[in-house]
């Protein structure tokens, strides 16, 4: 059970006057039941603080549920603790005064240095050694130890039995490390100094549990519980004794006081953010937006279009990679769902995906090797390549589809079909040598360039404050007192880098000159417009230059992009993506059998006005939003230009071809049929 505040926690028991069709509130992961919402809400609060401590590893900064799977995690190690060590370690750990890590430690020593009955272990053998097992503790001959120990095979079966000394065996590293170590002395006692082990592992091993005779008169225990002696201090203020009384408010619960598990009164107001599903409307709360509803306009079938954007993401994130030119979402939608099978997208798509396995040499490239395919793949040959790696991966509900492929029907295929081959290709894709030494690079240069970022933000700081005490000292000089909004002082900043520098300094040391010659010629009242004038149109130049300085960094970490991550849930844990490459925020439901998005600025709006930051999901999603809207706000507003200018052109072409049946082939709605690889291209 986890600890709070490194304390034990008592779960509260449930009502014994419960009705068969009661309606009662329930913690999902402690299963315990609440009359009273206000109450219910009041233990969801503290369990969600991240006040709580996992018991077996010690470690803090948990939620109540995130310590509980840490338990879970670290009680299944300890399982694995080796039988032959349970009985010395339980002896050592039993009322040890020791703290936890001088008592592993000791531990470690005492196994490491003694021999025990299970252990296995090398020994000498005929002038070699072989893997063996102590099988007894022999009486020791001549101050050494001597032991019988029987030999085992590759198999670990038992090939003979001998008698051998101490130094006849190999001392190897223990089977467990430290931490395996430190969560089983934490499993297995209630206590720590003393280390007291619980009485069910005392019973079955046999460890004494008497107090040590140095201990007894220190403490004492109680139903399993033990209590150090030791005096009260008195208070000398009489007052204190009372104000301590009210530091803590503990909760009485049938069960009695729940001690040290500090909970809000009942009359105070509940502490948000809280669940999403928990909140409930309040007179405080803002007048709230009409979410809008998702366009789903989607010509492939719903359940699809999350491994359609998968795709398309990874094509489009390493198409330098894959040597293949980008193309829009909607483009490789439309493409997808055509039924010519020799479409150039969906040919190009498949040969860079399985050029790139040709090139990592992996088992692929075995395949293709051992069936004699040349190196280039073409128009003509694409599909058997295709349907090499269909038998390799080996996958039923995609071979039953290769009779189709090598009679040239490809286009055929049903869409899901379609992307399951495409998705197979990149799951293949991302394992490769290539692809990750790709995002290891990227991965530096993101780094770089953020460490880039942060300095140059710690030199502006710095180059901020030089400018603002020189800028001062020359008001001063000649009796100017700086206005406080006027943009001069406080707005002072600098653009990072020699350039920015120079400028600076060049400006500053100009304007120094400028106004000891106009201090000289005792005009400083006329000139001491101009030099206003100068400096603020400096410091217009330099705020420009950092801006811009700002979002290159930006754009260029942007470019390094691994992949795209959601940028939160709502209440109902529906999923928000932006991709930057297409411009549109898509919803995912929660069971991603429904997708839908939003194209427009207006309904980004509506969205953002329409989330509750008082629930946990929404609260931080609206935060992500916000962090992005600028950058969400501009593609959207990109797109509808788009569309609008697409639109435009697509009406005065139908206008102009009212004679002729067939769409035109520069129509923008069918500019998929015209997609050329252009990186290949230029590769030649």
């Amino acid at each position: 059970m986890p600890l709070l505040k490194r304390k034990p926690f008592s779960l509260l028991e449930p009502p014994s006057d419960l009705q068969p069709r009661e309606l009662v509130f329930q913690i999902r992961f402690t299963k315990e039941i609440f009359r009273d919402y206000q109450e219910y809400l009041k233990r969801i609060n503290l369990y969600r603080q991240r006040i709580w401590t996992c018991k077996v590893t010690g470690k803090s900064n948990f939620t109540f549920e995130e310590a509980l799977v840490s338990e879970q995690r670290a009680s299944e190690k300890v399982q694995q603790f080796p039988e032959e060590f349970i009985v010395p370690t339980l002896r050592t750990i039993q009322y040890s005064m020791l703290p936890l890590s001088d008592l592993v430690r000791k531990i470690k020593a005492e196994l490491q240095e003694s021999l025990v009955e299970g252990a296995k272990l090398q020994g000498k053998k005929d002038g070699c050694v072989h893997s063996c097992k102590i099988i007894k503790v022999l009486d020791e001959e001549a101050g050494k130890g001597r032991y019988e120990v029987a030999w085992l095979d590759n198999d670990d079966k038992i090939s003979g039995t001998a008698v051998v000394g101490e130094e006849d065996f190999v001392r190897k590293k223990l089977p467990f490390g430290r931490e395996v170590l430190k969560s089983y002395i934490r499993e297995s006692t209630y206590r720590s100094l003393p280390w007291v082990i619980h009485n069910n592992l005392a019973s079955k091993y046999g460890i004494p549990t008497d107090t040590p005779e140095e201990l007894k008169g220190k403490i004492s225990f109680l139903n399993g519980c033990v209590i150090k002696n030791k005096k009260r201090k008195t208070s000398k203020d009489p007052q204190e004794g009372n104000a301590g009384k009210h530091k803590r408010s503990k909760v009485q619960t049938e069960n009695g006081s729940l001690g040290d598990n500090e909970l809000e009164n009942g009359d105070e107001s509940i502490k948000y953010p809280i669940d999403d599903q928990l909140v409930q409307p309040g007179a405080d709360d803002p007048i709230f937006t009409d979410r809008p509803t998702p366009s789903r306009d989607f010509s492939i079938q719903m359940d699809s279009v999350g491994d359609l954007l998968l795709v398309w993401d990874f094509c489009s994130a390493f198409s330098r990679l894959l040597y293949l030119w980008p193309f829009s979402f909607e483009d490789f939608e439309k493409a997808i769902c055509h039924k010519d099978s020799n479409l150039t997208l969906i040919v190009e798509t498949h040969a860079s995906l399985l050029r790139l396995l040709m090139n990592d040499e992996g088992l692929y490239y075995i395949v293709t090797q051992r069936k004699k395919r040349k190196p280039k793949i073409t128009l003509i040959t694409w599909t058997e390549y295709l349907c090499d790696f269909l038998e390799m991966i080996d996958i039923s509900e995609l071979t039953t589809h290769i009779p189709t492929i090598k009679r040239g029907h490809y286009g055929l295929l049903e869409p899901p079909i379609k992307l399951r081959i495409l998705k197979e290709l990149v799951d293949q894709a991302i394992a490769t040598d290539l692809v990750r030494a790709k995002i290891d690079e990227r991965l530096e240069e993101r780094q770089t360039l953020a460490a880039s970022k942060r300095g140059e933000a710690l030199e502006e700081g710095k180059k901020k404050r030089e400018a603002k005490e020189r800028l001062k000292a020359v008001s001063e000089a000649n009796g100017i007192v700086p206005e406080q909004n006027s943009g001069t002082v406080e707005e002072v900043t600098c653009v990072a880098g020699s350039n920015g520098a120079a400028l600076e300094n060049g400006h500053v040391a100009e304007l120094s000159s400028e106004q000891k010659d106009v201090s000289q010629n005792g005009e400083s009242n006329h000139k001491s417009g101009g030099l206003r004038e100068k400096t603020k149109k400096l410091l217009e130049d330099l705020e420009k230059s950092k801006d811009e300085r700002k979002d290159f960094l930006e754009k260029e970490m942007e470019k390094r992009v691994i992949r795209t991550n959601s940028l939160g849930k709502d209440r109902d844990y529906n999923r928000y993506w932006f991709f930057r490459r297409d411009g549109r925020v898509f919803v995912e439901s929660s069971d991603s059998k429904q997708w839908g998005y939003y194209c427009s600025k207006e309904e980004l709006d509506a969205l953002m006005g329409s989330l509750n930051p008082k629930g946990e999901r929404e609260r931080a999603l609206k935060k992500q939003l916000d962090k992005y809207y600028s950058r969400i706000s501009k593609e959207l507003q990109k797109r509808s230009k788009d569309i609008a200018r697409k639109t435009a052109i697509e009406d005065a072409i139908l206008r102009r071809s009212t004679r002729v049946r067939a769409p035109p082939k520069d129509n923008p709605s069918l500019a998929f049929l015209q997609y050329s690889n252009k990186w290949k291209v230029l590769m030649g």
